[in-house]
């Protein structure tokens, strides 16, 4: 089980987990996943346990940290759990994907047409529909269950079941479920019903029920929970509980979480039958809440997620698996880190009523801390919904008007993160809602539940407003489920459950993985603190992935341009880089890039350089060696970093320039290496002498040595350890190799018991160890029992040889023989070798020669002849040569039957226009035929052709027409063949389309539906979700030759749906969408407005929207408002008004317009004004009436209650004489019924009578008629293209005449201007307007004028036939068509590629006509592939253009080439296209350009030449380019072997090593080396040695008697000879000993130089040999001999003498003993029980010194009383069984020094006391 933590980590780590595949069999399934760890992990993909190997099908392809398996046509045996595994030094992670193979579905054959009944009239074929669908179901554990459903359409649909996206096979195995296939009960269709036996925990899971047919698929789910039965209480009820699971028997692992924080458990279990997953907490069993979330999540896992993490969560948590096979269990230890500032007093849980209040109420620990309302991951801001308060240091958060969405977990923080968690929970009819969005990948299934407080209610569903089938809705109980299987972007949305006044909402997301890497890290900077280190900061990248992601910190070296990784890191800060991280010294250079599972983000490389030195510590030290005389010894030790050191052997330091060297000639050979931080000495073939010799390393920080130890070994055999089994073929080489365990020791061969006897057929070679027994040319009598024996062992070999196996050269397959009665019949075979035996069979009984069966052999050639065959000797004949057989099937026929076939009448059927062949094969092939039909014989003709081939007769119809029907008889003698003929008309095919074609349309837009037939005059039917369309306004059907159309002139949303064009055979699917028009809010713009009124007083809010027909709803403060006398709502064309006709302060709040899409917001306050005029606003214009008019003054008061006081020229109005006052609300009227000239004059209307009082004047003139004049104004207008505009103005008196003009010029009446009059209206109307119609219109009357402009729209240009993806092979030719509404003028449509004009090119074309645009490519190339796309100022649509590459074959192949070693190869070949890359391969290894390989590409051709070959170079050379691979054998044979350079003459002197050498060649060569003629064979003192194409003799230790001629040869080839001189050597000392006067513990060094290098000498201290080791260093620097004696003591004082041969050197050691001394004194007091022991200790300056202990002055002797210790420095006295007696004072005494310690002595507890009479 893993727990995810923020916390860092080194081990894999899976960023995306692969996820289910599902194929079709026959396919490519590929599964990929991202893993991370450092070190990067090793990966691996396993199968049902077993680990997968790369093969033809499978490959693993890896790109950085993605890792994926691609299976190549997928079986269904692939079909299963994938595992991917990845592991590293610091841990491992597996993630699991299921693979689904489906069988493809397999076409319904046609039946023939006398056997399919024609359908009744009105009956038609379509798509699945569901009659009814599978119900959700909740159980408990080991119930039955059964899901039905009931699927309707024809032909019958095929259905099956799917769980959780898995096929049932997948799941279960086939005991566990039983499928139940029936009818329909009622009425047509098919019913399928999955039957569960006994439902187990894991069988919970969303099932599909799928159904299928030519015409579509349908689907429908349900879900299924299973519930384990509530557990009886125990009988005795103090009886403690058992333990749910059992006792971890290890301990589990550990998981640290921040409180406040989530805490994810995952655990991956695999196991059939799929186990039960249980979780635990602390023993007991885990439910799912609103902080504990339990689930499967997409790749299988079972997950445990505990929301918001609080002290009390913490405790083991266990995840508990079981099946019928076992149980297993996972555990971890969740602890919660408590922050240190917190909360003075915590949330608490609540709950309320729905529709009622929530309290919650923490405490911070000061009023000073900010803090933020959460609810779960959503911060609350305070409005009228979510009130927060803070007083002093307690924070309230108080929720009004509770509904069954606040249901859910909400917190309070303060800085720091610090949170306090609380759950809310609203009482209501809905106790578990909806979550507040559910994110779905495209294609999953989509499950919501709700739990109801009363059972049996019936909910509704719905999404954004619209209610859901209720196919995909169940209820049982309590309970109520939606199922959406399989969705898509459509279904997502707002989801509802609603009941009664109560919901829940979520918001459904359907995403497509689409994701972009991450963005670099910021800020970075270098910091060069301490010395060797370096400080590297950075920010995170802005914005923050989503994503998880990690840093990834690489080093460059200065001057190298690799970089390479130091480490991974998941939070952004500071990093110190030590030296340590480097692995040598020099100056570097650091970048960091972000890593994410969604890619990686642009490197960013920290400024400037550091300079770092990595330190050496030693990981691995020296060992001490101990090997066999004559063996190399190989010492070694390993180091923490990359660093040169130096190598010592008995204190001398040897030359590590040299890979190669030797201590002194002649002396001890040695190899010094170095592979990265490992340092290797090889000490070569070392000798008893070279036994305790000294080996040290010395680096900067680390100094280390070890001895070496040499013994005698008994000779053994390394290999072989068995009896080796071989076989061979003549002619082969055969090379017997036995390695013995001693260099050069001698070995016998033997042969079936015989000892072997040298010669050119058998050779015995030594080289070191090994022993050879070569047969350069093996033949079979050499078959038999090799033994090597030396010694009392040997190694055995047994070897057979055989002849090369037979190959059968022709036939390579089975032959067919016909013949008839008497014919000669020959069966031919050829071998590859003449000499090979050849068997021949018949029917399983070899053949024996005779008169009726003749054997011939001709070189390779083997025949079996029958002379004269009769049917009896027909049969199956075999020619067996070796392992391999040919076989030839003899027919002998009869001549009494001339048709060999047919034996029956044929029948024949074909299509019009298709080629007919009938064939008769006859016996002989002279005979002749005769051909009828219908009993007439056939005349040859174009249309008929008549053919002859051997015995085969044909009879051919070209292209067959209706008339060709008939009986056609092929006549010879008596006998005939017959063939029926049935010719029928072509089926009739769609040609266009060939997929299914989704259309998404926009209302009233033209939907065009076109198919293509292969025939002019097939008729089609037009279906829409399964039922025949009728022809109306609404749905047009037309016909144009093959095409067939089906129009929807103005697409409606209820027009949508499946629409099927039925050409009897073929049928076209198209899916069209049709979609509402988006209702937006075009005005106001803002989307919040803040408006402030005066109360009381009207208030009109408004809002324009488009389209004009859209729908809204007004709310306040969240509740949807009902009009009403004191709320009116206002619809007028586009407007859309609230109005509060009398506002009042109590109707301010937040008022909300909102559409299907969009809403505006005002925020309304209103405030009771001062009294004022409301209209008229501003004092009128005066008011002219004539005489006997009767005239109203009116304004509006702000209040209606408020008092106003009338005045004419200052005076106060009364009432009366033709004067009234009214008050009609805020309303005061002042009416003259009938005015005369007294009534002229200045009217005052004043709100009271307070001086300054607002006041509204009306001058009021009375005077005689005016002219006619215009009352209204003109209003401008905008109209679409073919429109009508029409003008209205009023005009004064009525009967007033008024004038048009357009544009200055005065209108004439037309058949497109028309002008009409109604009272005082007057109407100007411009019929269809075109786009020159636009202009100003002005209305004249009297001397008043007034003018509007008309506006005329182009209609829109949209496509009515979209641009479709094109496929096309490089150099064709491509057309892209569109079909418009209506043909646009030139330049009205444009063609763009990737956004952009098209390029000028000759090769592209476009062409226009009427409604169709094209666009022609001629020749497309690779680089036309792209998006292309056709433009209008109101449409665009765009279509994919992909180019296949050109095939590519081979003209001129590779050929063979065989050449001699040293030589060089060419190869080359011709392919079909130039400019073509590919790569050269030798044995599969890519081939990289370089000295010896050189590769040439010109035009078609490419050429390969190797040179400098070597036999190692042979094997098969390949090109390969794209998919196409050719290759040809590479031969390389052996050159003859010859001596380059030979020994020279050479002198050495006595003691020394002589070497002589020689130089071959070739490396693979034996060389024999003779002396004075005789042969030399390896001993202790000669050597021989290969060194590739060196071959060195070394002689060690020369003496005069090694003296002599030398030479060598190899083959046929000899050097020599050469002459060994070897001078005698004397040794004598030229440098004496010195005496040596030393202190003691110091050190003695003794230096004598003799007179010759190679010269071994011995040392002598005081008559005693001295041996290396200890405290004695010995070592030789060339002529010097060293001594080094360390830590002296006294008794080393003597002689030493150095001997080398007869010289010698003395000199005398001296040592100065000091003073003994006490380190460590004993205490001045000690107190000890009786009866115990007591121990005083001392510690003096050295080792050996002499004590003396004394207790009152008197000497302690060594006794039962006193035991006396010493160990090295440290001296004891033990005083055993302490008594009072022992009390009192003890001295030690060291030389001049003294210590004394007071012994006191205590009686015990349990001392008896004296005189309590106790005997003993």
């Amino acid at each position: 089980m893993k727990a995810g933590s923020g916390d860092q980590g080194s081990p894999p780590c899976f960023l995306r987990f692969p996820r289910p595949v599902r194929v079709v069999s026959g396919a490519e399934a590929e599964l990929k996943c991202v893993v991370l760890g450092e070190p990067p992990p090793i990966v691996v993909w396993e199968k049902g346990g077993q680990q997968l190997a790369a093969s033809e099908r499978l490959s693993f392809p890896v790109d950085g940290a993605e890792h994926g398996l691609l299976l190549s046509g997928a079986l269904p045996t692939d079909a299963g759990v994938y595992v991917c595994r990845a592991r590293n030094a610091a841990g491992e992670a597996y993630a699991a994907a299921a693979v689904t193979v489906l069988e493809p579905l397999a076409p319904e054959p046609e039946p023939q047409p006398a056997e399919r009944p024609l359908p009744p009239p009105g009956a038609g074929e379509g798509a699945p529909v569901f009659l009814a669908g599978p119900r959700s179901q909740w159980v408990l554990r080991g119930e039955q269950v059964v899901l039905t459903c009931q699927v309707g359409g024809l032909p019958a649909p095929a259905l099956y079941w799917e769980k959780d996206g898995m096929a049932l096979d997948e799941v279960w195995d086939s005991g566990h479920f039983v499928l139940e296939p029936g009818r329909a009960e009622g009425g047509p269709g098919v019913s399928l019903a999955l039957r569960i036996l006994a439902a187990r925990l894991p069988d919970s899971g969303v099932y599909v029920c799928h159904a299928r047919n030519a015409h579509g698929h349908a689907q429908a789910g349900a879900l299924l929970q299973v519930h384990q039965p509530p557990e009886s209480p125990p009988e005795d009820p103090d009886e403690a509980p058992k333990p749910v699971v059992e006792p971890l028997k290890c301990a589990p692992k550990t998981f640290w979480v921040n409180e406040g924080k989530h805490a994810k458990f995952r655990c991956y279990v695999m196991g059939k039958p799929e186990p039960e997953i249980e979780w635990h907490w602390e023993g007991r069993p885990l439910l799912s809440d609103r902080r504990r979330l339990m689930y499967r999540d997409r790749d299988g896992g079972f997950v445990l997620k505990v929301l918001y993490c609080q002290a009390k969560d913490r405790g083991l948590y266990v995840c508990a698996a079981r099946n019928s096979a076992g149980q297993t269990l996972s555990a971890v230890q969740l602890h919660v880190k408590e922050p240190r500032l917190r909360f003075t007093r915590p949330l608490q849980d609540v709950e309320g009523r729905e529709h009622g209040i929530a309290v919650l109420e923490c405490k911070v620990p000061n009023s000073r801390i900010p803090t933020a309302w959460f609810r779960e991951d959503q911060r609350l801001l305070p409005c009228r919904k979510y009130e927060q308060i803070e007083e002093g240091a307690v924070r309230r958060l108080i929720i009004h008007r509770l509904k069954a969405d606040d249901d859910g977990v909400y917190l309070c923080e303060m800085r720091g993160r610090v949170r306090t968690v609380a759950n809310v929970t609203v009482k209501g009819p809905i106790l578990k809602r909806l979550p507040r969005k559910l994110d779905v990948l495209e294609g999953e299934n989509a499950v919501l539940l709700v739990e109801t407080q009363e059972a049996g209610v019936q909910g509704r569903w719905s999404r954004d407003g619209e209610d859901l089938p209720t196919i995909c809705q169940s209820s049982s109980g309590h309970m109520h489920a939606l199922v959406l299987p399989g969705v898509t972007r459509e279904d997502a949305g707002e989801v509802t459950f609603s009941l009664g006044n109560s919901r829940t909402t979520t918001l459904l997301r359907v995403k497509c993985v689409k994701h972009s890497p991450p963005g670099p890290p910021v800020l970075a900077e270098m910091f060069k603190g301490h010395k060797n280190t370096v400080l590297l900061t950075w920010k995170p990248p802005e914005p923050a992935p989503e994503t998880p992601f990690i840093y990834r910190l690489e080093r460059q070296e200065v001057g190298s341009e690799d970089w390479i990784q130091c480490f991974s890191i998941e939070k952004a800060g500071a990093v110190e880089v030590p030296g340590d991280c480097v692995p040598s010294e020099g100056d570097y250079r650091f970048r960091v890039c972000t890593v994410s599972e969604h890619g990686r983000s642009p490197h960013v490389v920290f400024h400037g350089s550091a300079h770092l030195v990595p330190t050496a510590r030693l990981v691995a030290g020296l060992e001490d060696v101990q090997v066999y005389d004559g063996e190399d010894a190989v010492f070694s030790l390993d180091l923490s970093t990359i660093i040169q050191g130096t190598w010592f052997l008995n204190g001398e330091e040897l030359e590590s320039n040299e890979p190669e060297g030797q201590v002194e000639p002649g002396a001890l050979r040695y190899r010094i290496e170095q592979k990265g931080s490992q340092h290797r000495l090889l000490l070569q073939a070392v000798r008893h002498q070279h036994s305790g010799a000294l080996v040290g390393f010395s680096c900067p920080g680390v100094q280390d040595s070890a001895a070496l130890t040499i013994q005698e070994s008994p000779v053994h055999i390394l290999s072989p350890q068995d009896k080796e089994s071989l076989t061979f073929t003549t002619s082969e080489r055969v090379v017997l190799t036995c390695e013995l365990s001693r260099v050069d020791f001698p070995a016998r061969w033997y042969k079936d018991g015989q000892e072997v006897e040298e010669g050119e057929s058998l050779v015995v070679k030594i080289d070191g160890r090994k022993h050879r027994l070569i047969l350069p040319a093996a033949e079979v009598r050499d078959s038999g029992e090799f033994e090597c024996r030396t010694e009392g062992v040997s190694a055995f070999f047994s070897v057979t040889v055989r002849d090369p196996p037979v190959h059968i050269l022709d036939p390579q397959e089975h032959v067919f023989v016909h013949a008839i009665t008497s014919e000669c019949v020959m069966l031919a075979c050829e071998v590859d070798r003449e000499d090979a035996p050849v068997r021949w069979y018949k029917d399983g009984q070899e053949v024996e020669e005779s008169d009726f069966v003749v054997l011939e052999k001709e070189g390779p050639h083997h025949r079996l002849v029958l002379p004269a065959a009769q049917p009896p000797d027909g049969g199956e004949f075999q020619c067996v040569a070796g392992d391999e057989r040919a076989y030839f099937t003899v027919t002998i026929t009869d001549v009494s039957s001339w048709i060999v076939y047919p034996s029956g009448k044929v029948y024949v059927a074909a299509v019009r226009l298709e080629r007919v062949v009938l064939t008769c094969e006859l016996c002989r092939p002279w005979a002749e035929v005769r051909w009828t039909k219908d009993g007439e014989e056939v005349v040859e003709s174009p249309a008929l052709l008549l053919q002859k081939e051997d015995t085969i007769r044909r009879l051919v119809l070209p292209a067959v027409q209706l008339e060709d029907s008939g009986e056609y008889l092929c006549e010879i003698d008596d006998e005939s063949a017959s063939f029926t003929v049935t010719v029928t008309e072509p089926p009739v095919r769609i040609i266009y389309p060939r997929d299914e074609v989704t259309l998404i349309a926009v209302s009233l837009e033209c939907v065009v539906l076109m198919c293509e037939l292969s025939r002019e005059d097939a008729p089609v039917r037009w279906y829409k979700d399964g039922l025949e369309v009728e022809e109306s306004e609404a749905l047009v059907l037309e016909s144009d030759g093959p095409r067939r159309r089906l129009v929807l002139p103005a697409a409606q949303p209820e027009q949508g749906g499946e629409f099927v064009c039925d050409a009897g055979d073929d049928s076209a699917f198209f899916t069209v969408t049709i979609t509402a028009p988006p209702e937006r809010i075009v005005h106001p713009a803002a989307r919040s407005l803040d408006l402030h009124f005066r109360a009381p007083g009207r208030v009109e809010l408004r809002c324009e929207v488009a389209p004009a027909g859209s729908q809204v709803r007004w709310y306040k403060d969240g509740l949807e408002v009902e009009a009403s006398d004191a709320l009116q709502l206002g619809a007028e064309g586009p407007a859309r008004t609230l109005t509060l006709p009398h506002a009042q302060p109590e109707d301010a709040g937040e008022y909300v317009c909102e559409t299907r899409d969009e809403a505006v917001t005002f925020n309304v306050s209103l405030a009771e004004p001062p009294v004022q005029f409301l209209a008229p606003e501003a004092a009128p214009a005066p008011l002219c009436v004539a005489p006997g008019e009767p005239v109203v003054l009116s304004c509006e008061l702000s209040r209606a209650s408020a008092l106003v006081f009338w005045t004419h020229n200052g005076r106060p109005v009364q009432e009366g004489e033709g004067l009234e006052l009214h008050a009609e609300g805020p309303r005061r009227i002042l009416c003259i019924r009938a005015a005369d000239l007294a009534h002229a004059g200045l009217y005052t209307c004043q709100s009271g009578t307070a001086p300054g009082a607002p006041s509204l004047s009306f001058t009021v003139q009375v005077a005689e008629p005016p002219l006619a004049k215009l009352v209204s104004e003109l209003t401008p207008l905008t109209v679409h293209e073919g429109d009508d505009a029409t003008f209205r103005c009023e005009v004064s008196p009525p009967d007033a005449d008024v004038t048009w003009l357009r544009n200055g010029a005065v209108v004439t009446p037309g058949p497109q201007l028309e002008m009409a009059q109604n009272g005082s209206s007057r109407m100007l109307t411009v019929r269809r307007c075109q786009l020159d119609d636009a202009g100003t219109v002005t209305a004249r009357a009297g001397g008043t004028a007034t003018s509007a402009r008309l506006h005329v729209r182009e209609t829109e240009l949209l496509f009515l036939r979209r641009l479709q993806d094109v496929r096309a092979e490089e150099g064709q030719d491509v057309c892209l068509e569109v079909e418009t509404g209506r043909v646009g003028a030139a330049g009205a449509v444009r063609w763009v590629r990737g956004g952009e004009p098209l390029p000028r090119d000759s090769r592209v074309s476009t062409a226009q006509d009427g409604h169709v645009y094209r666009l022609f490519i001629h020749g497309v190339v690779l680089a036309d592939q792209g998006t292309y796309g056709c433009e209008s100022h109101h449409d665009r649509t765009l279509a994919r253009l992909s180019v296949r590459p050109r095939q590519l074959r081979v003209l001129r192949p590779l050929e063979d080439v065989t050449v001699t070693e040293g030589g060089s190869a060419t190869f080359q070949l011709e392919l079909s296209q130039e400019g073509v890359t590919g790569e050269w391969a030798r044995g599969g290894v890519r081939l990289q350009p370089g000295p010896k390989c050189h590769m040439h590409a010109e035009s078609h051709s490419h050429r390969l030449v190797l040179s400098g070959l070597g036999l190692a170079d042979s094997g098969c050379i390949t090109f390969t380019a794209d998919s196409l691979r050719c290759a040809a054998r590479l031969t390389v044979r052996e050159a003859p072997v010859t001596i380059v350079r030979g020994p020279q003459d050479l002198e050495v002197t006595e003691g020394d090593t002589a070497t002589l050498e020689c130089e071959l060649s070739q490396a693979l060569a034996d060389v024999t080396w003779e002396k004075d003629g005789r042969p030399l064979t390896p001993s202790p003192r000669l050597r021989l040695q290969a060194l590739g194409t060196r071959r060195l003799l070394q002689l060690r230790r020369c003496c005069p008697l090694d003296a002599g001629t030398y030479s060598c040869a190899v083959g046929t080839a000899r050097a020599g000879p050469v002459r060994l001189a070897v001078r005698e050597r004397t040794v004598s000392v030229l440098s004496e000993l010195r005496a040596v006067r030393a202190r003691e513990g110091d050190g003695a060094t003794f230096e004598c130089t003799v007179s010759e290098v190679e010269t071994t000498g011995s040392w002598e201290l005081g008559g005693r040999p001295l041996r290396p080791g200890g405290r004695v260093r010995i070592r030789q620097e060339g002529r010097k001999h060293v001594l080094v004696l360390s830590e002296l003591r006294p008794e080393d004082a003597g002689e030493v003498r150095f001997q080398a041969g007869p010289a010698q050197s003395v000199a005398q050691l001296e040592v100065e003993a000091l003073p003994l001394q006490m380190c460590r004194r004993p205490p001045r007091e000690k107190t000890v029980l009786v009866g115990r022991r007591a121990v005083l200790e001392v510690t003096v300056s050295r080792s050996g010194g002499h004590v003396c202990w004394l207790r009152e002055g008197v000497e302690l002797c060594p006794g039962d009383k006193y035991e006396l210790r010493s160990h090295g420095p440290t001296h004891s006295l033990v005083i055993h069984d302490v008594r009072p007696e022992d009390q009192g004072t003890y001295c030690c005494q060291a030389g001049q020094d003294s210590a004394h310690t007071r012994l006191l002595v205590e009686a015990g507890a349990r001392d008896p006391t004296p005189g309590a009479g106790t005997s003993q």
